[in-house]
């Protein structure tokens, strides 16, 4: 009984220090201190950049860690839209030839012709610091559990088939075999994955109509909440012929601003920033849009009917059976998948992990309950810990980490943030198999 209390005080403890640092979060001081986050799902990989890697909880006594199940996002990229580079470069360029730019609006212009010069031909593609950032994640992933990757251990690394994810994942496997050459790592990239690793993919699903649906909610917001004059009158002398409707002003500031968010994924860009073109409470108010943009379109929100969380259900049902097959043969090893954070902020709202699965209608207010970047910066990632026991123990226990600190999970945790196996596992299959079909 004293064990059991202990346990039980450990679990609260643990729980409650999680909401207290959820709770004690001030979004505005967050952004304004570093404007790197408010690039939302652009914002680099802040480990080891802003922050030293999170500490652990030990290992419990007679447990040893043997399994990791891994879903990873991609690390830092260029843009995927050539049109959020070109569009507002074409506007300026033709306010030039019409000499209808401010000072600032030519310098701008400059500023973006030289972002469109290291950009061109890479849309979308793996940046020098996203291979660095998947560099990083092995080395702490092999230093933090070195029994699952111990020699002789099973890697299975798994990628969508877009080029930045396979990269990403040779990235990763490249530094655990240079780590270890004594490991047994396969790769692969298939559309034969892509119904767990990338959902719908290429199909016209109800997710996306509800994707489009979403769509109208935000641009209703951005036309109320975005204030472009000061933007516009410090660019143009005139904007006679430039065609600058509001929607066009509004997509032309949150194109710059897209592009100044980007920056930080490129060593290109080292010491080198577009945010002076923006005042900190319009830099605020972008990411605030930006991070409602996230929510009601792939989160647990009331306004998609609470449903997309469940695109994510067959991956979930993926990273089950795979740690069954693991336990069942005794393997040794990891389930590492490389994809978007499409996928990983719905599985993170799936898993219920810390405060990710909120559910609100309250988007005023959002920011100060829920921050995209703390859930899905580039390179993101979420690992299930498997723990073995060694001396007579009979239960499998299990912890996960988002973006390699220690989540509160759905169940009740038996020694800090580790829980049962077994007791996860049911709850997860108990909610897949109690999903109301959605046709997705």
């Amino acid at each position: 009984m004293k064990r059991l209390i202990i346990s039980i005080t450990l679990c609260v403890v643990h729980y409650a220090l999680c909401m207290a640092q959820l709770q004690a979060v001030n979004p505005q001081v967050d952004v304004i201190a570093n404007y790197d986050r408010s690039g939302s799902n652009h914002y680099a990989y802040p480990i080891p950049g802003d922050m030293p890697a999170p500490k652990l909880t030990r290992s419990p006594a007679g447990y040893r860690p043997f399994l990791i199940e891994h879903y990873g996002r991609h690390g830092s990229r260029w843009l995927t839209n050539a049109k959020s580079y070109t569009r507002p470069l074409h506007t300026l360029e033709q306010a030039d030839k019409q000499g209808q730019l401010t000072p600032v609006g030519q310098r701008m212009l400059r500023d973006l012709r030289r972002v469109w010069l290291e950009a061109e031909g890479r849309v979308g593609d793996l940046s020098d610091i996203g291979a660095e950032q998947h560099q990083g994640i092995a080395q702490r992933m092999m230093h933090n559990f070195p029994t699952v990757f111990r020699p002789g251990a099973v890697i299975d690394a798994r990628s969508t088939v877009v080029i930045r994810c396979i990269l990403s994942m040779q990235n990763e496997t490249m530094m655990l075999r240079a780590a270890n050459p004594q490991l047994t790592i396969t790769t692969d990239a298939s559309y034969h994955d892509m119904y767990y690793m990338g959902w719908g993919y290429g199909e016209d699903t109800l997710a996306n109509h509800i994707r489009k649906d979403m769509d109208r909610v935000t641009d209703d917001l951005y036309r109320k909440h975005v204030r472009t004059d000061r933007f516009v009158n410090m660019l143009f002398t005139d904007t006679v012929g430039l065609n600058l409707t509001l929607d066009n002003a509004v997509r032309m500031m949150t194109d710059v601003f897209g592009v100044a968010g980007s920056l930080q994924g490129h060593h290109a860009f080292d010491g080198w920033s577009m945010y002076h073109y923006f005042t900190n409470d319009e830099i605020f108010e972008l990411w605030r849009l930006r991070n409602i943009y996230w929510y009601v379109h792939w989160a647990n929100s009331p306004r998609n009917g609470n449903r997309m969380p469940y695109i994510e259900r067959a991956l979930l049902r993926n990273m089950i059976e795979s740690a069954d097959r693991a336990v069942s043969q005794g393997r040794i090893g990891a389930d590492l998948r490389f994809g978007h954070e499409t996928c990983l902020l719905p599985l993170a709202c799936l898993m219920e992990l810390d405060s990710v699965n909120l559910s609100t209608d309250d988007l005023d207010n959002l920011h100060l309950h829920w921050q995209d970047y703390n859930i899905f910066p580039k390179a993101c990632n979420i690992q299930m810990v498997f723990y073995e026991p060694m001396h007579g123990q009979k239960d499998i226990l299990v912890k996960v980490l988002l973006n390699e600190h220690e989540a509160t999970l759905p169940v009740p945790c038996v020694e800090g943030p580790y829980c049962r196996w077994s007791d996860l596992r049911a709850y997860y299959l108990r909610k897949l198999d109690t999903v109301v079909d959605f046709s997705f």
